[in-house]
């Protein structure tokens, strides 16, 4: 007989055996097996748990479920449901059949897939996570040519022709004999998720429907269904968001929350009339994410510090800029991550609330009641808050309470739509706020932009042409000991080359010099070039830093860091 997970983990120094005597005591008082206890409080990590089962079983440990060992037809002969709960995945592994559980302990899932199987499956152990990721990834829901030609050679098919039930299985995945207009539905959101689209496109056209997915910034074409799937297919969204699927004249607002492979996913849906029918997109945001640290985000040690020095202050305005989709408010969240603690008050007003941060309280704007960012913040500020984090500055009137709020002693975050940070000075000069009030309560103007990460596993080295090494700054001599790199596409990034975004900055804190030009009313380019000389990396030598690290192309450097600055 081997030896019981407890002993086994002792022995990989895991745990210690006193510390093996407690947990047992109290699983057993807690009516729990010892795995169950260890995974609950989290005593002793997922992959050491696994590693002790495979030693203890003398079976194979799967450190990753990859595509190499996924095999579909063995997938699609078990329901999705079963695997989910049963924490298993059947897989092709070293050219045999094996069932890979987190829970060897579960005897009867092992025994009825080994019966799928024709009792062909060997065992071996995988983390849980790494089983819910690899059905999450490779589950093969139906394929939408397949979920369109089960819709058949009907006439036009109108919403009536359909019963629409309401998602009582929350897990789409899990969804199994559905109508074919929901499977379609569920499978064009599945493959977004999947993909990591931010975005889906459905638009209508005179003779067909195109579906586009947003993946890192840029749009790419899914697939075309026949203009018939039209109107069930609004229907269909329509109801699943609580919109009026009556109302076609007007645009409509609402929102999804659905699971993918036990993800919670919050989908906002936007319908807009158009000349051909309602076009419809829908934003994916996953709830379960994590925001990554500040040191984590992109950030040079010089820029890492200036950040740090302009959030550690008691009080005062930092402003990041930059156009829609740059990434603005996933940095407000990053900071507001690393200033979450008990011993302060967090409170956030935003339009809307993207993502829920544990520990702070958020707002939700809403014009139809009068429920501005103003009134917001006038109301945030009788809470005795510490810091304030505004989603936009889009006026004067919210411009001059931020201004206020930071005059009275409160840490103020908040973003504003500019090109550069010296272009934020005169921004909100513009707005008609004083100058001397920007210069004492503006500690820091962050701008930034999002690049498109090169693939690591296709990109090829090259030479770049004269002229672009110019718009870069640099001179030839200078660009003979930097390797450049560019996209060249394959399996892993799907052909584009790329893979994921990173940010890259340019951080202007307020010093004396910058708050005496601001006093003066002076041009956005005198003072960039104050803070340039003060040790300021603008966007585009920020962007060269990443590109000298093999992170990302001079091409995508320019399309989004030269001729930013906005100056008139």
């Amino acid at each position: 007989m081997y030896k019981d997970l407890g002993e086994t983990l002792v022995e990989m120094q895991a745990i210690k055996q006193e510390e093996l005597n407690d947990y047992k005591k109290k699983a057993e008082d807690e009516n729990l097996s010892l795995d169950q206890y260890l995974k609950i409080n989290k005593l002793v990590d997922q992959e050491k748990i696994a590693r002790a089962y495979s030693k203890m079983l003398g079976v194979p440990f799967i450190e990753k479920i990859t595509e190499e060992i996924v095999d579909s037809a063995l997938l699609s002969a078990v329901p999705f449901r079963f695997l989910r709960d049963s924490l298993s995945i059947p897989v092709n592994y070293e050219n045999q059949i094996t069932i890979a559980t987190a829970n060897p302990n579960n005897f009867q899932a092992i025994d009825e897939l080994n019966l799928i199987f024709s009792g062909s499956g060997k065992i071996a152990i995988a983390t849980e996570s790494s089983i819910i990721d690899a059905l999450n990834r490779f589950y093969p829901l139906e394929g939408t040519k397949e979920v369109i030609d089960e819709l058949g050679e009907e006439k036009e098919l109108e919403a009536e022709s359909f019963e629409f039930g309401e998602l009582e299985e929350q897990d789409i995945l899990g969804m199994a004999q559905e109508a074919p207009i929901i499977k379609l539905v569920n499978q064009i959101i599945f493959q977004a998720y999947k993909r990591e689209a931010s975005d889906i496109h459905i638009e209508p056209f005179e003779k067909e429907i195109r579906v586009r997915f947003r993946i890192d910034g840029v749009l790419h074409e899914v697939f075309t269904p026949p203009k018939r799937l039209q109107g069930a297919l609004v229907s269909r969204i329509k109801i699943m968001s609580n919109l009026n699927i009556a109302e076609k004249r007007i645009p409509q607002d609402g929102r999804i929350q659905i699971k993918i492979a036990d993800k919670n996913i919050d989908i906002r849906v936007s319908v807009l009339p158009s000349a051909f029918g309602e076009k419809i997109v829908l934003r994916l945001l996953d709830k379960s994410k994590n925001f990554s640290s500040l040191k984590d985000i992109g950030l040079s040690a010089h820029d890492y510090t200036v950040l740090m020095n302009a959030i550690s202050q008691p009080n005062g305005i930092v402003l990041v800029s930059g156009p829609t989709g740059s990434g603005k408010t996933s940095t407000l969240y990053s900071i507001l991550n690393k200033l979450n603690s008990p011993e302060v008050s967090i409170v956030t007003v935003e339009d809307p609330i993207e993502y829920q941060m544990a520990g702070i309280s958020q707002v939700q704007v809403n014009d139809k009641v009068g429920l501005t960012f103003a009134v917001a913040l006038r109301a945030i500020l009788r809470q005795d808050p510490d810091i304030i984090m505004i989603g936009e500055t889009r006026d004067q009137e919210t411009a001059q309470i931020a201004i206020q709020s930071a005059l009275t002693g409160h840490l103020v975050l908040s973003t504003i739509h500019t090109n550069s940070a010296a272009v934020t000075i005169t921004r909100l000069i513009d707005m008609g706020i004083e100058p001397f009030l920007i210069a004492s309560s503006v500690t820091l103007v962050i701008a930034q932009r999002l690049v498109r990460k090169l693939c690591q596993n296709c990109k090829v080295k090259y030479k770049p042409d004269p002229a672009v090494l110019k718009s870069l700054g640099l001179t030839e001599k200078e660009a003979e000991n930097i390797t450049f790199y560019k996209p060249e596409g394959c399996k892993e990034c799907s052909d584009t080359g790329y893979k994921g975004r990173l940010a890259i900055f340019e951080m202007m804190p307020m010093s004396n010099e910058i708050a005496k030009l601001t006093v003066q009313r002076a041009d956005a380019k005198v003072i960039q070039d104050a803070a340039v000389k003060e040790g300021m990396t603008l966007l585009v030598q920020d962007g060269l830093d990443k590109i000298k690290e093999g992170l990302t192309s001079v091409d995508e450097v320019l399309s989004v860091a030269t001729g930013v600055e906005g100056f008139e």
